[in-house]
């Protein structure tokens, strides 16, 4: 009973993120958040220009909640707008985009491509755009476009990974466009940070300061590898001292025995 309320639950939502995509796609529409409160339901929908969505006066605002009432059985909903801050990173927002570049007659690859250089340039760490469909000709075929660092598998693909899909209906048949962004603030699991050496002052078994080691970048390896010959010779001479010293002791040895 539990996994059928979890599924209905699910279709219910989907079916109301294609209403406001249907309803809000001249907004701007780049998806929205249900959040179920002791005193309702609460719709965060994300826009890029909030105030059409809102309308004059609220007029569209209370068309939208009456109809999340009545036809989609939300109990005393209350929608909250929010404006996305850089459409650029939101990919739903981006696949509408190419979606009406595409309806104007522009070509695919122009369209692709303008859309990476705009994500890349907003601070994107990878982005993948897919349009399939009858691109060329007569028969439908897949165009990939990718560029940057984007995860396409495992479990971080899913937590930090953001997609978003669109359509658009041209007169050889029915595109789809999807497209994938990895945001700037992703940290990824098997990221590794190096840090500077540390140096610590002991005294009395006490650490009594603790900082970052400086490092004398005036030294270059040419440098370094001359102290290290020098070392060597130094290490050297001092063996040809010992052998001096342990051959005298022998003679001494030898003399006193006679």
């Amino acid at each position: 009973m539990i996994e059928k309320d979890f599924v209905t639950e699910g279709l219910r939502r989907t079916r109301i993120d294609e209403y406001f995509e249907k309803e809000l796609e001249r907004a701007g529409y780049g998806g929205m958040d249900v959040q179920v409160t002791p005193l309702g339901t609460m719709v965060v929908v994300y826009a890029e220009r909030p105030g059409m969505v809102i309308g004059r006066g609220g007029k569209n605002v209370r068309s939208i909640t009456n109809t999340l009432k009545n036809e989609f059985g939300l109990d005393n909903p209350q929608i909250e707008v929010k404006e996305v801050g850089t459409p650029e990173l939101n990919p739903k927002i981006m696949a509408y985009k190419i979606a009406n570049m595409l309806q104007r007659g522009m070509h695919f690859r122009r369209v692709a491509y303008s859309t990476i250089r705009r994500i890349m340039g907003a601070g994107a760490q990878g982005v993948e755009v897919t349009i399939s469909g009858k691109i060329r000709g007569s028969r439908s075929a897949v165009a990939k476009f990718v560029e940057g660092y984007i995860k396409k598998c495992g479990e971080p693909s899913i937590r930090f990974v953001e997609e978003g899909f669109a359509t658009v209906q041209l007169k050889p048949g029915v595109l789809g466009i999807y497209v994938r962004i990895m945001p700037p603030e992703t940290v990824l699991p098997d990221t590794v940070e190096i840090l500077p050496p540390t140096e610590k002052i002991v005294e009395d078994g006490e650490v009594v300061a603790e900082g970052e080691m400086e490092i004398d970048e005036s030294i270059t390896p040419e440098d370094e590898a001359i102290v290290e010959d020098e070392e060597i010779i130094e290490e050297i001479e001092d063996l040809d001292e010992l052998e001096e010293v342990i051959e005298e002791e022998a003679i001494e040895a030898d003399d006193d025995e006679s």
